[in-house]
C-alpha cells in the first residue's frame, strides 16, 4: 500500500511522518550531530519500525532548513522539497481542523505564517524562540537542556524575576490586571535562584512569541493561532498562552502532533502538488 513520507529536516533534529489514505502513520523524530545523519537515521528507522517496504513509498518530500544538503534519491526513493511555511500552513491546518489562522512555529526562532482557506502565505516572524531559550539557559544555567531548564522551572517563582502590574499600582490598570507582566526580568537581582532564571526565560520567550502573534493579528479580525513546534512541548505553555488568551480575547491552540505539523504538511503538498 503506498504511503507519502515527510521531513523536516533540522540541523540535529528530523521528524519524519507518513501520510496514507489522508491518515497520519507513527510520527517519530530522530536526533544527531548533522542533517544528513538525521535524515538517513530517520528514514532508516521509520521503515523499519512500521514495517514498510521502499516500494511501498511513492514519494518522500523534504521540507525545513537541512533539506537543502540532500538533492537526491534516498535509498533510491524519488524525493521532492516542499516550502517550509506552506508546510507549516498544511499541517496546522490539517492538525488544527481550522481554515482561517495565524501558525505560529516556535522553532530556533519564530515564523508565522497566516492562513485564509488555500490563501497561505509568511507574514513575518522573530529572532526569538528555542535558540534563545537554549543560549541564555547556557549562559545563565550553564546547561541547554531543556528538559532540565524546564523541570527547574517547575520549582520557580515569577514574581522573583518578573515584575507584575500589581506591584507598581495599586488598582488594576485598563486591560490589565494586577497579576499581568509588567516587566520581563525587572526584579531579578544578582543572587536570583536557578529556578527562578528557569521560570522567567521560559516565560519571556513564550510571552515575547504570544505578544508578537497578537500584533502580528491586527486589522486582520484572525483571533485563531495554531501553535506548532518543539516549544509547544513545554508545560509552561499551559498556562503562559491561557493567561494571554484571557488578556487580550483570543484563543491559542496546541493541536495534537504539534511538533510533527510541518512534515505533515510536507506529505500534504504532495498530494496536493504544491511541492
Amino acid at each position: 500500500m503506498n504511503i507519502a513520507i515527510g521531513i523536516d529536516v533540522g540541523i540535529s533534529t528530523t521528524k519524519i511522518v507518513g501520510l496514507r489514505d489522508g491518515k497520519i502513520v507513527s510520527p517519530l523524530r530522530i536526533r544527531a550531530t548533522d542533517p544528513v545523519t538525521s535524515l538517513y537515521g530517520a528514514f532508516g528507522k521509520y521503515l523499519h519500525d512500521n514495517k514498510i517496504e521502499l516500494g511501498d513509498v511513492e514519494r518522500v518530500i523534504l521540507t525545513g532548513v537541512g533539506s537543502d544538503y540532500v538533492d537526491k534519491a534516498l535509498y533510491g526513493v524519488p524525493t521532492e522539497k516542499a516550502q517550509e511555511f506552506l508546510a507549516n500552513g498544511l499541517g496546522a491546518r490539517y492538525e488544527s481542523k481550522l481554515d482561517r489562522m495565524i501558525v505560529v512555529s516556535m522553532g530556533t526562532g519564530t515564523s508565522l505564517v497566516m492562513c485564509d482557506g488555500d490563501d497561505i502565505r509568511h507574514i513575518g516572524g522573530i529572532g526569538i524562540g528555542g535558540g534563545t531559550l537554549n543560549g541564555l539557559s547556557r549562559l545563565l544555567l550553564n546547561t541547554d537542556d531543556i528538559i532540565q531548564v524546564s523541570s527547574m522551572a517547575m520549582r520557580g517563582d515569577i514574581k522573583k524575576v518578573n515584575v507584575l502590574i500589581g506591584e507598581i499600582s495599586a488598582h488594576p490598570l485598563p486591560g490589565l490586571p494586577l497579576d499581568a507582566t509588567a516587566s520581563l526580568f525587572g526584579n531579578a537581582a544578582a543572587n536570583t535562584a536557578k529556578e527562578d532564571i528557569a521560570l522567567g526565560l521560559i516565560c519571556m520567550v513564550l510571552q515575547t512569541v504570544g505578544s508578537a502573534t497578537i500584533l502580528s493579528s491586527l486589522n486582520s479580525g484572525i483571533k485563531d493561532f495554531v501553535l506548532i513546534g518543539n516549544l509547544t512541548l513545554l508545560p509552561q505553555c499551559k498556562y503562559v498562552f491561557p493567561m494571554m488568551e484571557k488578556l487580550y480575547g483570543v484563543r491559542f491552540l496546541i493541536p495534537k502532533n504539534s511538533e510533527y505539523c510541518t512534515a505533515i504538511g510536507a506529505a500534504l503538498s504532495y498530494q496536493k502538488g504544491n511541492y
